[in-house]
């Protein structure tokens, strides 16, 4: 198969690999409350804390990133540069809107940083030290992901990787659309805090 003509098997395997529900499976092996029930309803690992088991937070955390490393990756691999992009993007898509779940799924935090880390790592990291700034000085969480993930691209363009720019570019806009609440409660002063249950 041409390179080419991986790109949109490539979309296909970054979206099957981001749908899986890492949130939702664990904490359902863990026998907790059905997670699509508490918080915000999200399957990722903020939401996850919320239920009171750290050790499973951290574990979806590491899982839902993984996918999206896994995804580009291995898309790398078999067709190239443009195929791990496309992968990236495809993998950010099914953790947001994954087929198992009836297309609601998780706001793409994790995954945005394992994508960083398959195509770029310094961007992993740049968007991981930009979040833990924002979230030890406010707590919330969601303004920590919308400040790291609009430096991201900046930086990236920054330092020449204008495609991961790009595309990047394209995961923060997501990112803002799939947090459309989180913004209204900022706004409103009744967003819930890293570690508040309710």
């Amino acid at each position: 198969m041409g390179s080419d003509a991986f790109l949109p098997v490539a979309l296909a395997i970054g979206y099957l690999l981001g749908s899986i529900p890492f949130g939702v499976i664990l904490t359902r092996w863990a026998g907790t409350q059905d997670l699509r029930s508490i918080g915000s309803g999200s399957i990722g690992a903020t939401n996850v804390l919320r239920t009171g088991r750290k050790e499973l937070a951290v574990a979806t955390l590491l899982g839902d990133a993984l996918k999206g490393t896994a995804a580009v990756v291995l898309c790398n691999h078999l067709g190239g540069a443009n195929a791990a992009m496309l992968a990236g993007l495809g993998a950010f898509l099914g953790h947001l809107f994954p087929v198992w779940l009836k297309f609601r799924g998780g706001k793409g935090v994790a995954v945005y940083i394992g994508i960083l880390l398959g195509l770029f790592w310094p961007a992993a990291i740049f968007f991981c030290l930009i979040w833990l700034a924002i979230a030890f000085s406010f707590r919330y969480s969601s303004l920590s992901a919308f400040v790291a993930s609009l430096l991201t691209p900046i930086m990236l363009f920054a330092v020449n990787h204008t495609a991961l720019a790009a595309l990047s570019a394209v995961l923060t806009v997501l990112l803002f659309y799939m947090h459309r609440e989180n913004i209204k409660r900022l706004r409103a002063g009744t967003e819930s805090k890293i570690g508040e249950k309710k």
